[in-house]
C-alpha cells in the first residue's frame, strides 16, 4: 500500500513528507523544488497487543514505544502540481506518472491562502484554498479521462463484438494505474451510462473517469498552516461535502520530530504534547520556539501530520493491522521472538490470505489458523480483525 502526497507547489508537500518519513528532502519557497518523487516510510498506529498478554514484545518489522505498535506504510512525495498539467505543464506529465501506483492521497493545501495558483507566495488570505480543492481533482480527472478515452470507440466496439466484458475492456485501458475489476464493477455500477460503450460522449467518458478517480484514488484534504489561516478559509475546507479536511502544521511536526531524533525531546507522533529532556541544553530562542509550539498543539490538540496518515490508512484504505505468530502460545516466531511483525491488511481479509502475505508455500499448503486470543482453530475463509494475533499452521 502506498500513500502519495499531492498538491500544488510551495504549499507544504516536503515538510509533511520529511516529518512524517523524517526523510532529508530539499524544503525551499519557490515552486517544482521536489523534481523527482521521494520515497519514505510513514507510520500507523495500533495497540500492541503485548500489554494486553503481559509480556515483552521484540518487534521485526515494526516498532513499539510506550505500549503503542508503529506499523510502517510507503508514502511518495511527488512533484508540485499547477493547473493544466493534464496537458503537460509544469511537471505534470512526471507528477501523474508518479501517482500511478498510489492508492490513496493526501492533498496538502496552503489552509492560510499564501500561495497563488502557480505555488507562488502571495500575502496571507490572498488565495482561495478552495479553488485548489477542485482544480486538482480536476487535472486528475482529465488524466484519467485522456487513458481511459484513447481509441476509445474502436476498442469497445471490438470488444462488444468479441464478447468481451466491458468491465475488462476498461480495465485494460487504465492498465498500469492500480484500478482493480472490482472497482472498474462498482464504477459502472455508480455511473451507468446508457448505450453501446462505443457512442459513450466525452462528458460521459469523463463522468466514469471521475467515478474510477474517486474509488481507486481517494483523497483527504491536509489544511496545512492552520496556525496562520484565516478562521474562514478552515471553517470552508472543513465543511465540504464529500471531503475529509484536517487542520495540519507540518512545520511543527518536523520541528518536533528533529528536536525528538537529537535528543532535545521525548515526542511520540500524533501526540498532543511533548516533554524536554534537559531544558539547560536548550538556547532561549530554542526555549522560546519551543513554548510557541506547545501553546498551537493546546489550541488544535496536535499537528495533524499522524491523523491524515491514520485517517487515509484506516478510513480510505480500510486497512487493519494482524499480528502473525507461530506459537500461539508463547506469541512467538521460530527465533523465539514475542510478536515480532505486524502487517497491513485490508478490511476483510482472510485466514488465508495472510498466510499468503507471510510467504506464497505457507498459503499454498495452509491447513488451518489458530486465535491466538481464543485458542479457536479457524479455516481458510475466517475473516480476520483489526488487532487479531493470529499463528497459521501449513503442511510445509
Amino acid at each position: 500500500m502506498q500513500i502519495g502526497i499531492v498538491g500544488k507547489p510551495n504549499v507544504g508537500k516536503s515538510t509533511f513528507f520529511n516529518g512524517a518519513t523524517l526523510a532529508s528532502v530539499e524544503i525551499a519557497n519557490y515552486p517544482f523544488t521536489t523534481i523527482e518523487a521521494n520515497k519514505g516510510i510513514a507510520y500507523i498506529r495500533t495497540e500492541c497487543p503485548h500489554v494486553e498478554f503481559k509480556t515483552d514484545c521484540n518487534p521485526k518489522n515494526s516498532k513499539c514505544i510506550d505500549g503503542i505498535r508503529y506499523v510502517p506504510l510507503e508514502m511518495i512525495d511527488v512533484a508540485g502540481l499547477v493547473p493544466g498539467a493534464h496537458e503537460g505543464k509544469g511537471l505534470g506529465n512526471k507528477f501523474l506518472d508518479d501517482l500511478r501506483r498510489a492508492d490513496a492521497l493526501i492533498h496538502i493545501i496552503d489552509a492560510s491562502g499564501s500561495t497563488d495558483s502557480e505555488g507562488n507566495p502571495c500575502p496571507v488570505g490572498r488565495h482561495d484554498p478552495l479553488v485548489d480543492v477542485t482544480f486538482l481533482e480536476n487535472e486528475i480527472d482529465q488524466w484519467f479521462k485522456g487513458i481511459l478515452s484513447k481509441n476509445w470507440a474502436r476498442i469497445s466496439k471490438r470488444g462488444r463484438l468479441e464478447g468481451t466484458k466491458l468491465e475488462l475492456l476498461i480495465q485494460e485501458q487504465v492498465t498500469g494505474l492500480g484500478i482493480t475489476r472490482e472497482q472498474v464493477l462498482h464504477s459502472l455500477h455508480q455511473q451507468r451510462i446508457p448505450g453501446r460503450p462505443e457512442n459513450w460522449s466525452d462528458e460521459e467518458l469523463l463522468e466514469l473517469a471521475v467515478k474510477l478517480r474517486k474509488i481507486s484514488k481517494p483523497i483527504i484534504l491536509a489544511a496545512n498552516k492552520c496556525d496562520i489561516a484565516p478562521p474562514g478559509n478552515l471553517e470552508e475546507l472543513t465543511g465540504l461535502e464529500d471531503h475529509t479536511a484536517i487542520p495540519v502544521m507540518a512545520e511543527l511536526e518536523l520541528a518536533l520530530n528533529n528536536a525528538t531524533s537529537s535528543g532535545l525531546l521525548r515526542y511520540n507522533r500524533g501526540e498532543g504534547d511533548f516533554e524536554v529532556m534537559d531544558p539547560n541544553k536548550l538556547n532561549e530562542k530554542q526555549k522560546k520556539g519551543l513554548m510557541t509550539i506547545r501553546k498551537h498543539l493546546q489550541k488544535w490538540g496536535r499537528t495533524g501530520v499522524q491523523k491524515c496518515i491514520e485517517e487515509a490508512a484506516y478510513n480510505l484504505l480500510d486497512l487493519i493491522v494482524v499480528f502473525p505468530v507461530e506459537d500461539e502460545n508463547k506469541l512467538t516466531d521460530h527465533d523465539g521472538r514475542v510478536l515480532p511483525d505486524a502487517y497491513l491488511m485490508k478490511k476483510g481479509a482472510t485466514a488465508l490470505d495472510l498466510a499468503y502475505k507471510i510467504h506464497t508455500d505457507l498459503g499454498k499448503h495452509f491447513i488451518r489458523a489458530i486465535d491466538a486470543r481464543t485458542k479457536r482453530v479457524v479455516g481458510k475463509d475466517h475473516v480476520l480483525k483489526h488487532g487479531d494475533v493470529v499463528s497459521i499452521v501449513s503442511g510445509k
